[in-house]
């Protein structure tokens, strides 16, 4: 079996994220790692809070904490969050930890080493009424591109175009507010991408055919517009320090490394973090070093951060002139809007994770997400859309089967599986199609096509339901009654399937059915073509309980309740 590195979109430390984060980046790496442990594979999902960089120390400002407490506190809300989601990290780490500090400063080194950067005197925006030279993020002001009046000076989040802080019109600090702002000249580290460029250009072009459409021409647009030597350095209080035996005179300034350049080294950071807990039987740098053909690596991400993860991380890594593992599929999603408007942390529009789960349990959301990734498109969140998904495809298809197949049988046959005849015509037609649904499910999955998989498994929970409805047990039983108990048995086989190849989507309601029934083995590995053709899972005389109901169907008040609660069209 492969060695599958899995990572996603770091989420940044100033608060509980919302619907269009989870499933632009950490939702579906945990479906896809599900999958992976499933089928056998050898799987390390790592993740971690992005932790450095002026919003932190802005969101630590307005809670009155100091940056370090606030992002420690943050990092435990966001982690007790994503356990609420099942999200079944192997670990969750942070960039503040000192691994990431150790190894950000050993790629800082040997960049500098390879000639690869260069200190520059550049003149940057300072604001005499807070008395300190302002970093990008702490500079606000109008986008020159699209007009949007709230840009910061890294990036503008309405158009996602890449700023500098002189760019933006009628500027402010984000400090005090105050609009009298200088421009004064000081040193920084430049990270010179220009020289890599075709070392990139030649990666990409050998990469970019296992990239999803979305991800490549990104990738491209910015490698056709040229790679520029960009600053990797900031005037911040809260960060990686620059190290004082390579750059004294910056260190004693008290300059720290760019958020962007510290942050994507997080990921071996924290796989280091997870290896330092148990060192006798991790060994991180084999994920990480050397490891290309062992190991396949897949990043998930939002289409807003591509560009760093296809160009400016693999120029860091060709720059040291080390083999580390370099990404061979980056998965991007688009966005996922609310009413057709963005979601947005800074303006708390859209449904965040954490009333999300106040209102319904983890399976609602995590099955609706996937269902309607933005992978091809931006999609939109709509209240009238989840409620009517929740209640065809989960408490009708899925849940309404469950409950009725086994209540009839516990009824009319006791809570054992029952015998009754051997499988017929209509038993071997729905094998062979349940393995038909089963390979177009396996093909999604491998294809990383998340909303076709979810069509693939809606199918297989709607075959049970035609076949059902075909067999009628509760007519079948008055002529037939060993015909019904194949009927109850063979629909019973189903529920333990469902139970097997929902795990990825729905953990929580897949641990209730495969529960359902008293097995030896209570694991979800996975089953064969041959497996699901012949429906055998469950041994006659199993023992079963009949589950609490799995999906509670949403009303026209619920339905009016979030719309009040969070708006709506």
């Amino acid at each position: 079996m492969a060695r599958h590195l899995i990572t996603s979109a770091l989420p940044y430390i100033n608060g509980i994220k919302h619907l269009g984060n989870m499933v632009g980046s950490m939702l579906p790496a945990d479906v896809y790692s599900r999958y992976l442990r499933q089928r056998g594979h050898d799987v390390l999902y790592i993740c971690a809070t992005d932790e450095h960089g002026t919003p932190a120390e802005l969101a630590a400002k307005e809670r009155g904490l100091p940056v370090a407490e606030f992002c420690a506190q943050a990092h435990d809300a966001q982690k007790a969050v994503y356990d609420g989601f099942e999200l079944a990290f192997d670990h969750f780490g942070r960039s503040s930890s000192q691994e990431n500090v150790e190894i950000t400063q050993h790629f800082a080194r040997k960049l500098n080493e390879n000639g690869f950067i260069e200190e520059r005197a550049i003149r940057q925006v300072y604001s005499p009424a807070d008395g300190r030279f302002l970093p990008d993020r702490y500079v606000e002001g109008t986008c020159p591109h699209c007009g949007y009046d709230k840009a910061r000076g890294d990036q503008c989040e309405n158009c996602t175009r890449v700023l500098d802080p002189t760019d933006l019109l009628n500027p402010r600090s984000a400090i005090s507010g105050s609009t009298e702002l200088e421009v004064r000249e000081t040193k920084h580290l430049f990270l010179l991408q220009s020289k890599l460029q075709h070392e990139v250009e030649a990666w990409v072009a050998a990469h970019e055919d296992q990239w999803p459409q979305l991800s490549s021409s990104i990738a491209r647009k910015w490698l056709t517009e040229g790679l520029h030597d960009r600053a990797i350095t900031r005037d911040l209080d809260w960060g990686v320090p620059v190290p004082a035996d390579t750059w004294p005179e910056l260190a004693a300034e008290g300059k720290v490394f760019y958020v962007w350049f510290d942050a994507p080294i997080e990921y071996l950071g924290s796989t280091k973090e997870w290896a330092d807990q148990d060192p006798e039987n991790r060994d991180w740098k084999s994920w990480w070093w050397e490891a290309d053909d062992t190991v396949r690596y897949t990043e998930f991400m939002a289409k807003d951060n591509v560009p760093f993860h296809t160009v400016m991380f693999p120029a860091t890594q060709l720059g040291v002139r080390e083999p580390w593992k370099k990404v061979d599929v980056v998965k991007a999603f688009n966005w996922l809007t609310y009413y057709g408007g963005k979601f947005s942390t800074s303006q708390k529009r859209g449904v965040f994770t954490d009333q999300a789960l106040e209102i319904l349990p983890a399976d609602y959301w995590r099955y609706f997400l996937i269902a309607n990734a933005p992978e091809s498109d931006d999609s939109s969140f709509t209240w009238e859309h989840f409620t009517a998904t929740v209640n065809k495809d989960l408490a009708d298809t899925l849940g309404n089967f469950v409950n009725r197949v086994l209540s009839f049988s516990k009824k009319r046959f006791g809570e054992e599986v029952p015998a009754g005849a051997e499988a017929g015509e209509a038993e071997v037609k729905l094998g062979e199609q349940i393995a038909g649904l089963l390979a177009e499910y396996e093909t999604q999955m491998e294809a990383l096509q998340f909303r076709k998989a979810a069509a693939a498994l809606r199918a297989l929970w709607s075959a049970g339901n035609s076949y059902l409805e075909e067999k009628a047990p509760w007519l079948e039983i008055k002529t037939d009654k060993d015909g019904a108990a194949l009927t109850l048995r063979t629909a019973m086989n189903l529920i333990h399937l469902y139970a097997i190849v929902s795990e990825p989507f729905i953990p929580a309601s897949s641990r209730a059915m495969r529960q359902a029934f008293e097995l030896a083995d209570d694991t979800a590995a996975w089953v064969s073509a041959d497996e699901a053709r012949a429906l055998a899972f469950l041994p006659v005389g199993t023992p079963f309980t009949v589950p609490p109901v799995l999906f509670a169907k949403l009303t026209d008040d619920d339905l009016a309740a979030y719309k009040e609660r969070f708006g709506g069209e």
